[in-house]
């Protein structure tokens, strides 16, 4: 005969019920939260609600079109692929052995770089901000450069072409000479693997016996650099100087540059014009 369990101490439904309680609070406030969202995102008092709606309606429906095209389908179907093949062969790879030092290192990179990166934040934000304006300034090149790429794109495709289907009837001859490599050189392979550990032990004595001279010849370099600041920021301000002052002589150099070489090139198109542009008679005899 099956035994009755023992019905729950008073603590125990007291404790229950104030989970419950506290559970069910908490559940009817973030309704009510969400509901005070919507209501003044959508409120119709202003007339912006049904402009919104009206946005999200024709917004979802010209997504619902596109996702029905030919062109969305397929991606969507190279998308889910992709996932299913990264799935397929991501797991065997996940539990490797080599997985764990890969994750080792990934980790230690993580927690030794994270210091550096705080460090050269307003280094690269700097400089980002300097390639910027930069670019900004380079703007009117650019077409100009990409015509010229584009250009040498086109003449070397013809070159590519060429090589591969040199290559492709080739690949006997590119076989034999891989499996002479192969034969040649895989008796070498233990005696490099052997000089290269000895290089390392090798390297790895001579890193550790020049680090010290190396650490006192910079801290000296950093202490003379540091004696010898004032005297780098007066010779900085003195190339400063001059060069503000050749600048209004270059800018002249420039110009009369530039007016000369407009003058050659006016003087070589009067040149080679007339004979372009010279008239031709034709005469036609009289019967």
């Amino acid at each position: 005969m099956a035994t009755i369990p023992p019905l729950p101490k008073r603590q125990d439904v007291l404790r229950m019920a104030r989970n419950t309680t506290d559970i069910t609070g908490q559940l009817l406030d973030t309704a009510h939260n969400i509901t005070r969202i919507a209501l003044n995102t959508f409120d119709p008092r202003d007339g912006s609600g049904a402009d919104v709606l009206r946005v999200l309606r024709e917004t979802t429906g010209a997504l619902a079109e596109a996702s029905a095209s030919p062109q969305a389908q397929e991606a969507f179907y190279r998308i889910v692929d992709t996932l299913t093949r990264l799935g397929t062969s991501g797991a065997p790879l996940a539990v490797h052995p080599v997985s764990e030092p890969a994750q080792a290192l990934l980790t230690a990179l993580g927690d030794s770089l994270l210091p550096v990166l705080d460090a050269v934040e307003p280094a690269v934000e700097e400089f980002a901000d300097a390639l910027g304006d930069l670019l900004e300034a380079t703007s009117p090149v650019i077409p100009a450069t990409a015509g010229v790429a584009a250009g040498a794109l086109l003449a070397v495709t013809p070159l590519l072409r060429a090589a591969a289907d040199v290559l492709r009837d080739s690949s006997p001859e590119l076989r034999r000479i891989a499996d002479a490599l192969t034969a040649a050189l895989a008796p070498l392979m233990p005696l490099q693997v052997a000089l290269a550990e000895r290089a390392a032990a090798t390297g790895a004595g001579v890193v550790r016996a020049t680090l010290p001279p190396l650490a006192d010849l910079t801290e000296a370099a950093a202490a003379t650099t540091k004696a010898a600041g004032p005297v780098l920021v007066t010779g900085e301000e003195l190339v400063v100087s001059a060069l503000e002052q050749l600048q209004p002589l270059l800018l002249a150099a420039a110009t009369r540059a530039g007016r000369l070489a407009r003058a050659a090139a006016t003087r070589v198109s009067a040149a080679v014009a007339p004979a372009a542009e010279r008239g031709i008679v034709v005469a036609v005899p009289t019967t």
